[in-house]
């Protein structure tokens, strides 16, 4: 499965950082990742849904620890290109209000 496409919508925040989507083979979205800093550095957070027990639950996620890493090492990559435009003034805006 190869990862055609990944969005990256910056966010002005304390933890959230940015919002992204990604697209495999072109054929299939999964929108709703989120990048958060945290205290030992930028985690990848799966789309999650509150559950009636008040938990958040992923509602996407990589089975194995090496489809998992691959995503982080794609997305984050890209977000730091993304980041290193916005601050370059080319075009990007950190966004802070919520969409």
């Amino acid at each position: 499965m190869e990862i055609t496409e990944i969005s990256i919508r910056l966010r002005n925040e304390k933890k959230l950082k940015a919002f992204v989507n990604i697209t495999f083979d072109n054929i299939f979205a999964v929108k709703g990742l989120k990048i958060i800093q945290s205290k030992d550095g930028l985690l990848l957070c799966m789309p999650s849904r509150k559950s009636d027990d008040g938990a958040q639950r992923d509602i996407a996620h990589p089975i194995s620890k090496q489809f998992r890493s691959h995503l982080e090492d794609e997305i984050f990559a890209e977000y730091n290109r993304v980041v290193t435009r916005a601050s370059q003034g080319d075009g990007f805006d950190f966004n802070s209000d919520d969409e």
